[in-house]
């Protein structure tokens, strides 16, 4: 089953399942909040052998890949050349900032407007993301980076459906072009 249909199931099951929970019990509440602290650290522990298992591989492997523009920015792609190292990095550097902006949000959530109900939410819906990663897939669960697994990976989510037809070429014609017309092709730093 495709990851945002389960995503969309859990949700409304979650949803079920708050209402009949009495958020107004303190016992219950600190309940959630555990449960929401702890899928974090678990997610950040996931994160944290990720990176173990990057830097250990330490790929040194040349990438060349296309990046597509900004939508309806008018600019033309740009050619990264980069190593499996670093590009499985800055990845897991974009993830690891999702959880983080993810905390703060819950924080202004249930903090500032006293919001309860989506720590509950929030404490399934981003382990299973991590989980399901393409750089757990790859460095975690040993899949080899192949089929829908080959770098660069494609942006997941709701941006995705945005900038559809707008992915990462890496087709030596497309490559070939780039570093002819002087587009980039400068190691991303």
């Amino acid at each position: 089953m495709n990851s945002q249909i389960t995503n969309l199931v859990v949700i409304l099951g979650m949803m079920q399942v708050s209402k009949r929970i009495p958020f107004e019990d303190p016992t219950w509440l600190n309940g959630i909040r555990g449960m929401y602290i702890l899928s974090n650290v678990i997610i950040l522990g996931i994160y944290f052998l990720v990176y173990k298992n990057i830097k250990s591989k330490n790929d040194q492997t040349t990438l060349k890949y296309m990046e597509p523009a900004p939508p309806m920015s008018g600019e033309e792609p740009k050619l990264i050349t980069t190593t499996i190292n670093e590009y499985d990095q800055s990845q897991l550097k974009q993830a690891v900032k999702g959880v983080l902006m993810g905390v703060g949000m819950m924080a202004v959530m249930h903090i500032y407007f006293k919001y309860t109900n989506p720590l509950l939410i929030q404490s399934i819906i981003p382990v299973k993301t991590a989980i399901e990663s393409k750089l757990t897939q790859v460095h975690l669960f040993g899949k080899p980076a192949i089929g829908d697994l080959k770098r660069p990976w494609k942006q997941a989510g709701f941006m995705q459906s945005m900038t559809q037809g707008a992915e990462a070429k890496t087709d030596k014609k497309s490559i070939a072009e780039a570093e002819k017309s002087g587009r980039g092709g400068v190691k991303e730093e």
